[in-house]
């Protein structure tokens, strides 16, 4: 534990404060409505919290439960990932799951979620099948459509048939957050178009930004922005200087190109509607404070570091598995070496291989809070991942290696039911069934309840399979925190994974 704070990056009591202040001025300096997009996760922003260590993923939904009243909630979806079942990739579901997932948690913490927009709309299939079902559970629902030429063609985009277009979203309230499961959902393009909108209707209102990454304060190619980029690297974004703040206020600044080709969108839209415009820079519409909350720069660069080799890894499995492309691959690559980044800064690479070239079967290893790395190999009762979380478990118990947690007699009845009356072909014990096993065991067992006090101890520890893992060992490992990289290999001839 005192090896974890010792490398936290980030003081997240300090961010809560500061953010929170900087955001109810900037809803001051509008007086009216403000739409206020969120980037990245608004209530689970993992990414933040892996390279940022400290920064707690909830961190932004605790500010708003602190104005909850003046509070509405906007959810944005692309239609075509709707079409295209885009996941995310830290939880595993589709964008539209997770469109639901996110309403459920907001209205349980008590905040007000008042419509989805569905963004860039075709007609797709999938999409129109989604609205029905949102609607069908009460929830209303808007269209936005493509425009030619966005952004570049002001003329159109200010027009009845640009944003004027676009079904207007009823909202009651004076803070309009709008947010998404993920990126490309075009966020801005729904807070501006509401704005274009409602001038139209004689109702007030202003627009800001707030974007985790890049962090506008600190320099382009540190490994915090680099990371985000690698994040990203399928949606062709680029960290870049600020012309438009370096020209305005003649300091440097950290932005991203999609901000800075909308820019002269936003700014031509403010003269028109209110004669100037109160941003100079695409950096000035943010809020973004994490910059000022990183309290040791060498613990935010490794982690980043590490991030940028784990993405590196993900979208080479993705290739594999024909989720990628060569080309985003190849984007990561070149971060890489920019960075002179190599496996060697992840150990657990080289002892994953290491175990499974000496076994000629799929291994596992992790990384433990104070440094000491333990394997799994393939056993006849177990996968490579369940041994290796068990050997951490006896490990961070203190629990002597020669100790059975599971014995035999407990894993061959599981392996019975899977085999023989699931239809299972594989009959080695997943990640889940281990641990319920586990903790069956643990009701008679101290050894074993010693063993699962543990499990909490697993967050944020490094972990590589010399294999493509299972979606129910990724899904498990990834639940208990683990920050998990696989060589793009499968463990068998079959193309599929359960």
């Amino acid at each position: 534990m005192a090896a974890r704070k010792k490398n936290l990056a980030f003081d997240n009591a300090q961010y809560l404060k500061t953010q929170s202040e900087h955001i109810r001025e900037r809803i001051k300096q509008f007086g009216g409505r403000l739409y206020l997009e969120f980037g990245g996760k608004l209530y689970d922003d993992y990414h933040a919290s892996r390279v940022l260590p400290g920064f707690q993923p909830d961190s932004k939904l605790r500010m708003l439960l602190q104005m909850k009243k003046e509070v509405e909630i906007v959810i944005a979806i692309n239609a075509c990932d709707i079409e295209q079942n885009r996941t995310r990739g830290d939880l595993g579901i589709t964008y539209d799951t997770d469109v639901l997932r996110l309403i459920g948690v907001f209205r349980k913490k008590g905040l007000y979620v008042g419509s989805v927009v569905m963004t860039r709309y075709t007609g797709e299939p999938a999409a129109d099948k989604f609205q029905k079902r949102l609607e069908s559970l009460g929830i209303r629902v808007y269209r936005h459509y493509p425009i030619e030429g966005y952004p570049s063609n002001l003329s159109l985009i200010l027009s009845p048939e640009g944003f004027g277009k676009n079904e207007y979203i009823e909202v009651s309230r004076q803070l309009v957050v709008v947010t998404a499961p993920g990126p490309g959902s075009g966020k801005m393009a729904v807070c501006l178009s509401q704005i274009y909108q409602e001038h139209q209707r004689g109702i007030e209102s202003g627009y800001a930004k707030f974007e985790t990454f890049p962090i506008w304060n600190v320099p382009l190619k540190h490994p915090v922005n680099v990371a985000y980029e690698a994040a990203t690297a399928d949606l062709n974004d680029i960290n870049m200087i600020d012309p438009f703040h370096l020209e305005a206020h003649g300091k440097t600044a950290v932005n991203y190109n999609r901000d800075v080709e909308v820019f002269p969108v936003l700014h031509a839209m403010f003269d028109q509607i209110y004669g100037t415009s109160p941003y100079q820079s695409p950096t000035d519409m943010g809020v973004n404070m994490a910059g000022f909350c990183i309290v040791n720069d060498d613990a935010a660069k490794a982690a980043s570091r590490q991030e940028i080799i784990r993405r590196y890894f993900s979208e080479r499995c993705n290739l594999r598995q024909g989720k990628s492309d060569a080309e985003t691959v190849g984007k990561l690559e070149l971060l890489m070496q920019q960075m002179n980044l190599t496996e060697e800064e992840r150990p657990v690479i080289a002892k994953a291989r290491e175990i499974a070239e000496k076994t000629g079967e799929p291994a596992a290893a992790l990384q433990l809070p104070n440094g000491k790395i333990v394997t799994g190999k393939t056993s006849d009762l177990m996968g490579p991942c369940s041994t290796m979380l068990l050997n951490a478990l006896k490990s961070l118990g203190r629990i002597n290696d020669d100790i059975l947690l599971l014995s035999p007699t407990v894993i061959e009845p599981i392996q019975h039911l899977k085999v023989d009356h699931l239809g299972n072909e594989n009959p080695r014990l997943h990640t889940d069934e281990t641990l319920v096993a586990l903790s069956i065991s643990a009701a008679t067992n101290p050894t074993a309840e010693r063993a699962m006090t543990q499990l909490s101890k697993l967050r944020g520890c490094e972990m590589h399979s010399t294999v493509i893992l299972s979606q129910v060992d990724e899904r498990t490992l990834k639940r208990l925190g683990v920050n998990i990289t696989c060589d793009p290999q499968f463990q068998s001839n079959r193309l599929y994974q359960k």
